[in-house]
């Protein structure tokens, strides 16, 4: 999608104005006496309490006439950015049903601010994302292309306009999706290292592990997983150094990267195993977190690590009952080789601990079923072994609308874990307590650092959509965390 400015208007058949519940009249140059007329009385019968939009039909002359017009009750301390990213979202999907290519957008009261216009045209991009590469019957050919805002020089700066084209977070987002959209037959492990080569433009630098190396290291219960696939596994790098100080302690994000989840010898049921493409939502994240931070030049020293690999059925599968030593030293008797994707996280977290030595770790995984029967698609669970760190993350989870919750860590979980033939298992066998016990597992290989779990399961993927997105691929995560290095780290 194409964002201009422009200063003139002529055809009024693609046009929105977007209005605040202040305005106590439209008055805008671009409307004649008929129609600044008609809209205002609109607006005295409908003022609803809400937002309102919709398109307004008339006769002038010999000509038929629509404008669209939305209305938003805006309260600049009661509105926040994310609201007016979801209201420009819904703009974008309200004007797709009128099969317009083009849409012109006038702010008609001063109460829209450059950050409020930024937000809901963020909103409008973040919606419009599609992937339909591999359609070639019934691609989508009355998707908006083109979004004018008319008379921008009046509410929107220079430096505003740049950000809004530059699209920073976006071409994150974005990023992610396409990650997690491919199917698994496109995006296996060396692919996924590939298509994030795109990073190195941006001043990321990057380094791959191959599967020599990752023997050399001891990441036994990461090559596991991988041993049953024709794919051989990567561990990627990638860093981004913003700090003046070179020598600071980087933040480190890790992400799980299981381009294909069949389950293993412990085979899924065949029902949606579709879906196990997106099994690497949390490696996609990093990536896409990573493209935006490195876009943005933020002021931090940040590594991003992913641990990928195929988890398939053959020959040289791993069993249940198998015994791996990690990375770490310790080792894990692997009762469900579908309990893999802690296996991968396990010696990439020890890997991160121990050569970077950062000041703290996020990890996100597609990790539990369990957390989709505990908090649905609205919310993330959120583990951490530090109340500061968990708090900061909760706030930027209330400032994007990417929600989390969190749910406790305990001892008494933690036993759970213990096991008769080696220092634990990778699952309890007991039917409670799945996404906690998984981030008990992982707590295991963390050390002192600061560490916070997101489990991303029930949020990586929307059948419905959701303001920001059409059904597929979220995103969920890169603003989130975009936010929080902001917030709290430059």
């Amino acid at each position: 999608m194409k964002i201009t400015f422009e200063n003139k208007h002529s055809d009024k058949s693609h046009l929105i104005i977007i209005c605040s519940d202040s305005s106590k009249i439209i008055s805008s140059k671009y409307l004649n006496n008929e129609e600044k007329s008609l809209i205002n009385n609109y607006f005295k019968i409908n003022d609803s309490k809400g937002e309102l939009i919709d398109t307004l039909h008339f006769n002038s002359g010999k000509s038929f006439k629509s404008i669209s017009v939305a209305k938003l009750k805006l309260n600049k301390e009661k509105f926040k950015h994310w609201e007016l990213e979801s209201f420009g979202g819904r703009i974008l999907s309200f004007i797709e049903k009128k099969k317009k290519k083009t849409i012109s957008l006038l702010f008609e009261n001063s109460n829209f601010d450059e950050a409020s216009i930024c937000a809901i045209l963020n909103g409008i991009k973040l919606k419009s994302y599609s992937f339909d590469k591999y359609k070639t019957l019934t691609k989508n050919n009355d998707k908006v292309n083109t979004v004018k805002v008319i008379d921008s020089d009046s509410y929107v700066g220079k430096t505003e306009k740049e950000k809004i084209i530059a699209e920073k977070q976006v071409k994150g987002i974005f990023l992610t999706r396409d990650l997690v959209s491919e199917p698994a037959n496109v995006l296996y492990p060396s692919k996924f290292v590939d298509i994030c080569n795109v990073l190195k433009k941006s001043g990321v630098k990057t380094e791959v592990l191959d599967e020599k190396k990752m023997k050399s290291l001891g990441m036994n219960a990461l090559l596991g997983v991988a041993q049953g696939s024709v794919r051989p596994a990567r561990v990627m790098i990638m860093h981004w150094n913003g700090s003046s100080n070179k020598k600071e302690k980087p933040l480190a994000f890790i992400g799980k990267g299981v381009t294909f989840d069949t389950g293993g010898i412990s085979i899924k049921p065949s029902g949606g195993m579709e879906d196990m493409k997106w099994d690497m939502g949390g490696a996609g994240v990093v990536a896409g977190l990573m493209y935006t931070l490195a876009l943005r030049k933020a002021k931090t020293n940040v590594i991003g690590a992913v641990g990928l690999v195929e988890n398939m059925p053959d020959g040289n599968a791993q069993r249940p009952g198998d015994v791996v030593q990690s990375m770490s030293g310790q080792t894990i008797e692997v009762l469900n080789t579908d309990a893999e994707g802690r296996l991968v996280l396990a010696d990439v977290l020890w890997f991160v601990k121990e050569k970077y030595k950062p000041k703290l770790m996020v990890d996100l995984a597609t990790l539990t079923g369990a957390i989709i029967v505990a908090l649905g698609d609205r919310y993330a669970g959120l583990f951490s072994n530090n109340d500061k760190l968990a708090e900061q993350l909760y706030e930027s989870s209330k400032d994007t609308n990417e929600l989390i919750w969190r749910l406790p860590l305990d001892k008494d979980f933690d036993k759970l874990l213990n096991c008769q033939i080696a220092d634990m298992k990778n699952i309890t066998g007991a039917r409670g307590a799945g996404s906690i016990t998984a981030a008990q597992f992982l707590q295991r290989f963390v050390g002192d650092v600061a560490w916070a779990h997101l489990d991303i399961a029930g949020t990586t993927w929307s059948k419905k959509g959701t303001d920001f997105s059409r059904p597929g691929g979220t995103g969920f995560g890169v603003r989130l965390l975009d936010n929080f290095v902001k917030k709290n780290y430059g």
